[in-house]
């Protein structure tokens, strides 16, 4: 069954995954392989944080083919003008994609090529837009394809965003695109949840992975707390236990999330898939 045939029916879960530095995808796929029956899908970022790695789309295809598990690459705006986008994305429908996840992307000054020029013809909307074209068989041009891809689209979300209105704003616009789900950055408290749906009305109109992440500690928090909302509760009780806080935390949300019959979650194992088997604990039946 499709990922997206899974929405509506149980809760939903995803895990993240870096690709490699270089050009081997072994310790990739050896992830993956961990990861194959405790989620219904991973995810591979393209260059996060503007950093080189293998590109997410190839190696979506790598491990599809070589672990069966169902991939969502990420593909970001940053670094190909509308021609490139769409010869990716038409590709990846070709290697048996079925899925990607819209973003903008970090800027390169962020990264290890600080001098590397940006695309950005387009943000996460206009990407979504574009699949959406795709989808219905045109090209930008407004030529016809011969064979249209069906790939689901999905965003990213940020709950815990300090500006909320313009948070929401942004995701009814992705929305409105064409995007068929959402994951979220990582959330710390369902309230966190609560207040966004309220924002949206009380309810999403696309099924929403909510981001999962187990704090490591006080440091990691401060970091994590630039750019959404980390109790200071958390914080404290991280001061005095360590990890052991940031995974107790992490289980709760998860097990608040699916205890309210949210659509599921979307996890950051941050590099060790080893983690998730814990981290999966309230949800004992998923262990099976």
């Amino acid at each position: 069954m499709r990922l997206t045939d899974k929405f509506g029916h149980g809760f939903v879960l995803t895990a993240e995954i870096d690709p490699p530095r270089g050009a081997d995808p072994g310790p990739t796929l050896q992830q993956a392989m961990v990861l194959r029956g405790y989620v219904d899908a991973v995810n591979v970022s393209d260059a996060p944080m503007a950093n080189l790695r293998m590109n997410s789309i190839m190696l979506a295809h790598l491990i599809q083919h070589h672990t069966g598990v169902e991939v969502i690459p990420h593909l970001t705006a940053r670094d190909r003008n509308r021609i490139a986008l769409q010869a990716d994305l038409l590709g990846a429908w070709a290697l048996g994609v079925k899925n990607v996840l819209a973003l903008g992307g970090d800027p390169p000054e962020r990264g290890d090529h600080p001098e590397a020029k940006p695309v950005y013809e387009f943000g996460a909307v206009g990407l979504v837009r574009t699949v959406a074209r795709l989808n219905g068989g045109e090209n930008l041009a407004g030529g016809t394809l011969e064979g249209a891809p069906e790939l689901a689209v999905g965003v990213a979300a940020n709950p815990g965003a300090s500006d909320l209105p313009a948070e929401v704003e942004k995701f009814w616009a992705k929305v409105e695109a064409g995007a068929r789900f959402a994951q979220t950055q990582p959330i710390f408290c369902p309230e966190t949840a609560g207040r966004f749906l309220d924002a949206l009305g009380g309810k999403s109109p696309v099924p929403i992975l909510w981001g999962v992440l187990p704090l490591r500690s006080v440091k990691m928090a401060r970091n994590v707390a630039r750019w959404t909302r980390v109790p200071e509760a958390l914080v404290a009780e991280l001061e005095r236990e360590g990890r052991t806080a940031g995974m107790r935390a992490a289980q709760e949300v998860l097990r608040e999330l699916h205890a309210a019959g949210l659509d599921g979650a979307h996890l950051y194992p941050l590099g060790n898939v080893t983690l998730l088997k814990e981290m999966l604990r309230p949800l004992g039946a998923r262990l099976a």
